[in-house]
């Protein structure tokens, strides 16, 4: 094997899923699966007798469940994580939990009753496999996670029937989970409204959505066709859906939709930033996170020519450092910070979006 070669360890009780995981992985040449395992315990021997650069990860298993043992491998041995999710509400919740606990990314489980479900599943349990190995693997402590955990929401914003003209706008994809949290949980509870475009598919957003919510002094919910933006409150995009904005009237509210997917993403993070160009122009105050590929390139650089502030999280707190790259590659970025002044800096700049920016 090449020694650019993935070497992945895939943890699954199911034999089939195990066998039919093995055939996507090595179906591309630059993956090799060194080992599979039917339970934690047999996986914890053979990611040290085998060195894997990835595990995939099942959520439910026998003995041990997966989360169980992505806190102990997190503690012990981090190493980049993919979940594999089946879909359902209880397992939409676990597999939030397990990004916060480190986990880099997760894969809806690939149906096994059609060939056609199989085949659409592929190329994103692939690319989903190799970004997770050029990932940053940055658990979190359990200090850190006491903290959070402790921490109780500051008041909850009452702006019901008030109108904004500004807006935040945020696309990420891998690792922009916890990205997107952090940077929420800064917000006062008199933020403008925001929107969000994070790569998830659908059954995931309500979860996410709802454990945003439950953290954060703004509102965050799950986008419905015909939302207001409101201030104090983030409209996340639906899963397999793309939102965009409009204005109507004094009003901007949210259009979800389906259509095909836009850079190979459904929500994409472009379809929001050109619509937030098109209608809402320099009020607008934007930011793309961390996440794999260029989706919100194009859409950032049509947001800073229409005189939007526009923000690009640093490489160095990237847990994969590729939309904001190219982002920046295409001249759409004014400002570019680390993840923990992102969103102190989207908050002044939407407060006082006019000011003239001394960036380069």
């Amino acid at each position: 094997m090449a020694s650019n070669t993935t070497k992945v360890l895939i943890v699954d009780d199911s034999a089939a899923m195990r066998q039919l995981l093995t055939h996507i992985l090595t179906s591309d040449p630059s993956i090799e699966v060194v080992g599979t395992a039917g339970d934690p315990f047999i996986a914890r021997e053979k990611i040290i007798k085998l060195q894997p650069d990835v595990i995939t990860l099942d959520i439910e298993m026998p003995r041990m469940d997966g989360i169980t043992f992505l806190e102990k491998l997190m503690r012990g041995r981090p190493m980049p994580v993919v979940m594999i999710s089946s879909l359902t509400q209880k397992s939409a919740d676990i597999t939030m939990r397990a990004l916060e606990l480190g986990a880099v990314d997760f894969i809806a489980k690939p149906s096994t009753d059609t060939l056609s479900g199989v085949e659409s599943s592929a190329a994103v349990i692939i690319e989903k496999v190799k970004a997770a190995a050029r990932a940053k693997v940055r658990p979190r402590s359990d200090a850190a996670a006491a903290q959070t955990a402790q921490t109780q929401p500051m008041r909850k914003a009452t702006t019901a029937f008030r109108m904004t003209h500004q807006i935040i706008a945020i696309g990420a994809s891998t690792g922009g989970t916890e990205a997107i949290r952090e940077v929420l949980s800064t917000m006062p509870s008199d933020a403008p409204g925001i929107v969000i475009v994070q790569h998830m598919p659908a059954g995931f957003t309500t979860s996410f959505a709802a454990r945003l919510d439950a953290t954060c002094a703004i509102r965050v919910k799950e986008a419905a066709d015909g939302d207001r933006v409101l201030p104090g409150h983030a409209l996340l995009a639906p899963g397999s859906f793309h939102m965009s904005v409009i204005r109507s009237g004094a009003e901007t509210r949210v259009r979800v939709s389906a259509g095909p997917p836009v850079n190979l993403h459904k929500p994409s993070v472009d379809v929001l930033f050109e619509s937030c160009a098109q209608h809402c122009g320099r009020n607008t105050t934007a930011a793309i996170l961390t996440g794999m590929g260029y989706d919100g390139a194009d859409g950032m650089k049509q947001l800073r020519d229409a005189g939007a502030h526009t923000l690009a999280q640093d490489e160095e707190s990237c847990t994969v450092y590729g939309m904001p790259k190219e982002a920046v590659a295409r001249g759409g970025v004014e400002f570019v910070l680390p993840l923990g002044f992102i969103g102190r800096k989207l908050y002044e700049l939407a407060m006082r979006p006019h000011q003239k920016s001394t960036a380069a």
